[in-house]
């Protein structure tokens, strides 16, 4: 099972909307046993505060289920148990990092790097703009999911 976590600064926009992206994906192609996917947040600004309502507005325009989920902070435990940290941004990266100890195992990675791309995610909490958001995390999810599938045939 590949286990993955997506962070984002409060765990309520940009790593939930990832986390739902992606888990909609895997179930579409029945995938859903070989994936463990979650989020959390570098801060503790949003800590037990459910999505943010403009990242529920994309999930019922684009028909993504979620449920149950609950901001909650990043550990150093976290990088021990996933095979995949991936940020949305420079900062995310930079404070996982802080957070992990470091990233000897190079687990941590900014989403869009799997889209070939070294843009960040824009945070929709500033820019208020969910639809351009949606859009990059739609491209990376969708190019993390074919290296992942690409990792594992070669694996095999």
């Amino acid at each position: 099972m590949i286990k993955i976590l997506f962070i984002c600064h409060g765990n309520i926009c940009r790593s939930p909307m990832a986390q739902f992206v992606l888990q909609h994906m895997v179930d579409t192609r029945g995938l859903t046993d070989r994936f463990h996917i979650d989020s959390a947040a570098t801060s503790t600004e949003e800590i037990g505060n459910g999505i943010h309502y403009g990242t529920l507005s994309i999930f019922k325009q684009h028909n993504i289920p979620c449920t149950g989920h609950r901001a909650r902070q990043m550990t150093k435990r976290d990088y021990e148990q996933y095979d995949y940290l991936i940020g949305m941004d420079d900062a995310n990266i930079c404070n996982m990092a802080r957070i992990s100890g470091g990233d000897p195992e190079h687990k941590i990675h900014r989403l869009l790097e799997y889209a070939g791309s070294r843009r960040a995610i824009a945070d929709p909490w500033y820019t208020g703009d969910f639809d351009v958001t949606y859009a990059d995390v739609l491209e990376g999810c969708e190019a993390f999911l074919e290296y992942l599938l690409a990792e594992q045939t070669r694996g095999l």
